[in-house]
């Protein structure tokens, strides 16, 4: 569903709504990552509270209208509306597809399991992106494209109803199974633990809203950025197709490998990885240049997002767990919304390469940040 839109709605807001300014292009990147941020957070709290699969098909019945609205928009506002459905619809399926594997697995295949499941996510985001772009340089920018949509969330919505079951069971094994102690109760709690009282949770909480910081700006600026030098849909969708493609191939490894060499150093060298392919994107003017920038963000978000979820798997209790990863996923989307009103607006002002610097920029800062303050949490599972 994400996929669809890398390549397609930055292109639709130029060519078929007339719309110039980039801080109002971006502004479906910002209603879905504030929606999606929003419904992390209480995500997280329901499954802990009511179960992992009732909110599952829930957010599939938000997803279903997403495509039909699009394609029948008539304006920017019923864009803007749909990445709303289309937030909620991520933020419900994804947390408690999350969270349902950390619950299956155990404690010491945290790294694998994430990987698997970011894998499988954003493999889906790059095919896509690439054949949307096929679509629509054959047949136009809607309604073509979106007919992927309607089949994926029609068929996200029976694999949930038919096939998933819920995993409360091994929630309540696990957390007699440990020895630690629990003492936490409510969100308002919880919350404050995983955004600034524990290192390691601030430290996770930071890395994930600036690399979604970093996805906002490549999802909403890089498809008119490249435009701008001339390419048609077709080769843009091909280059926003090799990020996330690198992306979810290489978590397959990357998650497993945090769970035998630990987080911290995965998190810390992948957020530097990741700046130093932006940067290259921006000092680039040249196809190659773009992929092999493009590479490195794929390899550098590779090592972070996997990571980081495991990580805060093992930093909190399991009876809290799904909250805790509710709040650090609405901190992680939060970036989406951040890192578009941010980049359009030094976009707007001072052009779309100083956007891509500075953006790069943070991204090493946040490295930084959890060098400083993170100590390593795979020691908490042995």
């Amino acid at each position: 569903m994400v996929g669809l839109e890398r390549t397609i709605l930055p292109l639709l807001a130029e060519k078929e709504f007339g719309l110039t300014s980039r801080t109002i292009i971006l502004s479906f990147i910002v209603s879905f990552g504030i929606t999606k941020a929003l419904t992390n957070l209480f995500a997280g709290f329901f499954s802990d509270k009511y179960g992992r699969k009732g909110l599952l098909v829930l957010g599939w019945l938000f997803g279903v209208p997403v495509p039909f609205i699009v394609i029948f928009a008539p304006s920017w506002n019923w864009i803007v509306f749909a990445n709303i459905l289309l937030g909620i619809n991520q933020g419900l399926c994804w947390s408690t597809t999350v969270v349902m594997k950390i619950d299956l697995v155990g404690p010491q295949k945290r790294g694998l399991a994430m990987g698997l499941n970011e894998f499988a996510g954003y493999i889906a985001v790059a095919l896509a992106a690439f054949g949307s772009g096929l679509i629509a340089a054959e047949y136009g920018l809607r309604p073509e494209p979106f007919y992927m949509g309607i089949a994926v969330a029609t068929l996200g919505l029976f694999l949930s109803i038919i096939f998933v079951n819920d995993t409360g069971r091994h929630v309540s094994l696990e957390a007699k199974q440990t020895d630690q102690t629990q003492n936490v109760k409510g969100l308002g709690q919880i919350f404050a633990i995983t955004s600034w009282r524990n290192r390691n949770l601030f430290s996770c909480s930071q890395a994930g809203l600036v690399n979604n910081l970093n996805d906002g700006m490549v999802w909403g600026l890089l498809p008119i950025f490249f435009a701008s030098f001339k390419m048609n849909v077709a080769q843009i969708g091909q280059l926003a197709a090799i990020y996330p493609a690198v992306w979810g191939l290489l978590q397959i490894y990357t998650g497993a490998l945090s769970d035998r060499v630990g987080r911290k150093w995965m998190i810390v060298s992948g957020m530097w990885v990741q700046s130093g392919g932006i940067l290259l994107l921006a000092f680039s003017h040249q196809y190659a240049g773009w992929i092999t920038g493009l590479i490195l963000l794929g390899v550098g978000t590779a090592q972070v997002y996997p990571t980081l979820l495991a990580a805060v798997g093992d930093a909190a209790h399991p009876t809290w767990r799904a909250t805790s990863v509710g709040v650090y996923r609405f901190w992680r989307d939060s970036g989406y919304a951040i890192g578009a009103i941010a980049s359009g607006i030094v976009a707007d002002l001072f052009g779309m390469i100083p956007a891509i610097i500075f953006v790069g920029g943070i991204t090493f800062l946040s490295g930084m940040i959890a060098k400083l303050f993170m100590t390593e949490t795979r020691s908490n599972i042995f």
